[in-house]
């Protein structure tokens, strides 16, 4: 019996070992510092303008064929994005967008450019308070005869 037992305790700690096993770990590609830095500093650029509602600046940092996607929003392309800009930026109430400390991550894509993965937070005066949200975003940047234009947004945990 104490063998059976031995047996079904075995047999139930490699059947609950084995459904709650993890896949091999795959390893990320090397990021280069310098990219980073690159894609890092184009990100500050983008969220000056952004909150120096500089929509010239932003206008030059995105690709006409630009497709954005937000969880609370659904699709959205060039013409309505840059609406959108614009009707948040005449709002009497100052938005401004920090991006959160270390929740930046760059990775390269091959023959294209980068994606550039993060936490930022947004917080404007309503009702003489600070209303504040951190979301998470991913964006593609296209490097194109030496000029990055951002091609893709994701914008998600709203």
């Amino acid at each position: 019996m104490k063998k059976i037992t031995t047996l079904l305790f075995i047999i139930l700690v490699l059947g609950f070992t084995a459904s709650n096993a993890q896949p091999p770990t795959i390893g990320k590609p090397p990021v280069s510092q310098v990219l980073f830095n690159q894609i890092a500093q184009l990100d500050s650029l983008l969220f000056a303008a952004y909150n120096n509602q500089d929509i010239t600046t932003m206008k030059s940092l995105f690709s006409k064929d630009l497709e954005w996607y937000q969880d609370n929003g659904g699709l959205l392309y060039y013409d309505q994005v840059f609406k959108n800009f614009e009707n948040i930026l005449q709002r009497d109430s100052k938005i401004n967008r920090t991006l959160v400390k270390g929740s930046l991550s760059v990775f390269p894509i091959k023959d294209y450019g980068a994606v550039e993965t993060g936490e930022h937070r947004f917080c404007h005066k309503e009702n003489g308070k600070d209303d504040c949200g951190t979301f998470k975003f991913m964006m593609l940047w296209q490097k194109k005869e030496g000029d990055w234009k951002i091609t893709r947004v994701i914008s998600y945990d709203h």
